[in-house]
């Protein structure tokens, strides 16, 4: 970026240090490696986090004494049968048999598919509004977020080994961003222990002083890191890393239908790698609200169409910039339909 805007653009990156902002190479005040040596990101992520024990206090009455502790300890829960069968069954047949508009995109040997489950989608699907819109799905994703707000929801289908190519790029080690954030999955398939399960470092949420250390110092180069999505702010860690932060081995989730996966993805996780082909089909919800925010109730509440409207501008700018590849629309699909390479 030319001298004269970054100098324009200086008040924009200077108040986006207090919401969500992490792209150290978007912003060139997080980037800053002066500014990082100097604790900048640091500061931030222990803020941020102080704040988010804050917001899960208030919060706390949203989950049974058990779970509430071995989320706070882990970082993330697995719930088996989480729906009475009933209710799971008939949702599972109504999202396996919507044929709507999907986003694809192909990355090493994987395809992922997501098909949007907004207020439009939701009105001709009343099991699935009825179980992802009450109080218990809520609540967690709630707690786990540290924000009263609603996730966005949608059917991802993941496709594993469908050419011949490296893993795709969420199968490294990685936190999402650096403040509590939420994640989750229900299954609607199995996923075996050679598939490609959700994979999680237990505790990793919350940061060892060895974790914090490491964060520092990557800061300080991660504008100009090898690594694209380490430039964007989600910092990938490598193995030889990882054994040295202090942490319990990873634990790869193998979990049958109607098993719920939330997690609090500021921690360290990654998608396992799948042996030859497989496919796992899931409710995929995720929402992040501003960390700095004191308040678990966030000050205006995300419209229905947001996720719509945020592809809308993705879309617009790809086409602007003539970039290739990426997330495109692929017309109607079902959520188990083969993909089409």
């Amino acid at each position: 970026m030319r001298r004269w805007a970054r100098w324009l653009l200086a008040p924009v990156h200077l108040l986006a240090l207090a919401g969500q902002a992490k792209s150290f190479e978007a912003n060139p005040l997080l980037g800053s490696s002066r500014l990082n040596r100097l604790g900048l990101h640091l500061a931030r992520r222990r803020l941020a986090a102080r704040l988010g024990a804050r917001r899960r206090a208030r919060l706390a009455a949203l989950l049974p004494v058990a779970e509430r502790a071995a989320f706070d300890r882990d970082g993330y829960l697995a719930i088996p049968d989480f729906l009475p069968p009933a209710e799971f069954a008939a949702l599972r047949a109504e999202i396996l048999a919507c044929r709507a508009p999907a986003r694809e995109f192909q990355d090493g040997a994987t395809l992922t598919r997501l098909i949007p489950l907004d207020g439009r989608a939701l009105r001709h699907l009343p099991a699935t509004r009825a179980a992802l819109l009450g109080p218990r799905y809520l609540g967690l994703h709630a707690y786990a977020g540290s924000h009263r707000q609603r996730p966005h929801l949608l059917v991802q289908s993941v496709f594993s080994g469908v050419r011949d190519a490296p893993p795709d790029v969420q199968t490294a080690w990685h936190s999402d961003t650096f403040h509590p954030t939420v994640k989750s999955w229900l299954f609607l398939t199995e996923v075996a222990e050679d598939a490609a399960g959700f994979t999680y470092v237990p505790g990793s949420h919350r940061p060892t002083r060895r974790h914090l250390a490491w964060e520092r110092r990557a800061s300080r180069t991660a504008a100009t890191a090898p690594d694209a999505m380490t430039r964007q702010g989600s910092l990938r860690v490598e193995e030889a890393v990882l054994a040295r932060l202090g942490y319990p081995p990873p634990r790869k989730l193998a979990v049958a239908p109607n098993t719920l996966v939330i997690a609090d993805t500021s921690g360290i996780h990654r998608r396992g790698i799948a042996a030859g082909t497989a496919c796992r089909i899931a409710i995929w919800g995720y929402a992040r609200g501003n960390p700095f925010w004191p308040w678990p109730t966030p000050p205006l509440p995300m419209p229905g169409f947001a996720l719509r409207g945020f592809w809308a501008v993705q879309d617009a700018v790809a086409r602007l910039t003539r970039r290739r590849g990426g997330w495109r629309w692929v017309g109607e699909r079902t959520p188990d339909a083969p993909p089409a390479l």
